[in-house]
């Protein structure tokens, strides 16, 4: 009785520790996926230190380039702190490396999937640089699987993938890394000439979730008209999110298998005629390139706001589409707002959809898109 009287203390102090322990990682457990993409392009004047990593459950790094001769992925120096660094605002945020990008090589893409050999070492290659960086999951960016054999591959791909993160996961100890793919706004598309079908069979068995890209509906590429480029609705066409989303679910993936995506840009046109300034008005070229957007008529969210701010332009809220556009002169601009962001949150949430994520972290404006999305969810 004596030494269990001296054991009593150690045994309730054990207790108090696994339930503190558990209790911090429920804190952490999130059901839901409140996202965003860092390109690490952009870090020059957004460095991970200074993202407001509270307002998201997920960040993607963006991008790691798969080698299209020996199929791995290469280093890159900032993966190193990037986990580290983005904690220090928010302990639970998950970081996942997100893979390819708009800008890479879909052929090499193509021809790892084809090959059972080179799909094994890129899958190795990708498993150990998230472990090794302390990344808590990956991403696959591929923009886009050019036809049915692509997309089969695809879904073989998704297989092997998820197997070799539950195998290293029983291996290691250490729980499955997250898998994702950032996809096309629909499950069924014709693009490019080619009819396509993504593998929903295989996403769904063996994928966490997809991001469904809802945007880049209309850009200045077609400098003929103005148009809105992530449009929730659209009368006129299939070109909208709501029907992306309705193939989505309708091929059998679970609506807890998807999440939106919403841009923090917009493309911008040079109007015609001042007298017609709404979307669908016609246009004649591109809007000038800005100081911090890549090319010629993007305007990140931020400039968006200071084209509102300094111009005094004209800032609609169109309420059929759920977009908004704005114009100062004969420069015409369509994005989402605070409205329209608001109004597609509440639209996943109807949906049952597993969340939202941002393309990319660094066009906000002072966090406000992302302030009022989480607002939204949370409410």
């Amino acid at each position: 009785m004596k030494n269990l009287q001296y054991m009593m203390p150690l045994v309730f102090l054990a207790l108090c520790l696994l339930f503190c322990s558990a209790e911090a990682q429920g804190g952490c457990a999130s059901s839901i996926v409140q996202a965003a993409y860092w390109p690490s392009s952009t870090a020059s004047f957004m460095p991970p230190a200074s993202i407001n990593a509270s307002l998201y459950s997920h960040i993607y790094y963006a991008f790691a380039e798969m080698n299209d001769q020996t199929f791995q992925l290469e280093e890159q120096i900032m993966m190193g702190e990037f986990t580290t660094t983005v904690q220090q605002k928010n302990p639970c945020v998950k970081t996942l490396i997100s893979i390819g990008g708009g800008g890479s090589n879909s052929t090499a893409f193509a021809l790892m999937a084809t090959n059972p050999i080179r799909r094994v070492v890129f899958i190795k290659s990708a498993i150990a640089l998230a472990r090794r960086h302390a990344f808590y999951g990956l991403d696959l960016d591929w923009e886009f699987p050019g036809n049915s054999t692509e997309m089969e591959n695809l879904g073989e791909l998704f297989s092997e993938w998820r197997q070799a993160i539950d195998s290293e996961s029983r291996s290691s100890g250490r729980p499955p890394l997250l898998l994702s793919a950032a996809v096309y706004f629909a499950q069924r598309f014709f693009l490019w000439g080619e009819h396509r079908r993504y593998p929903s069979a295989s996403i769904a068995e063996n994928l966490d979730w997809v991001n469904v890209m809802a945007f880049d509906y209309h850009g200045s590429r077609d400098t003929s008209a103005t148009g809105a480029p992530a449009a929730l609705y659209d009368r006129s066409s299939n070109v909208s999110t709501s029907y992306g989303i309705s193939t989505w679910v309708d091929s059998g993936l679970p609506p807890r298998k998807v999440v939106m995506g919403m841009p923090l840009y917009g493309p911008s046109w040079v109007l015609k005629s001042l007298n017609q300034t709404g979307i669908g008005a016609p246009a004649v070229a591109a809007g000038p390139k800005q100081n911090l957007s890549a090319e010629s008529g993007v305007m990140f969210f931020s400039e968006i706001r200071d084209l509102i701010r300094v111009n005094n332009a004209t800032e609609v809220f169109d309420t059929e589409s759920v977009s908004a556009y704005c114009y100062a002169g004969e420069l015409w601009v369509g994005y989402d707002n605070q409205d329209s962001v608001a109004a597609k949150v509440k639209f996943a949430k109807q949906k049952g959809l597993l969340g939202y994520f941002f393309w990319a972290i660094s066009q906000d404006s002072n966090w406000m898109l992302s302030t009022i999305a989480s607002q939204s969810w949370n409410k």
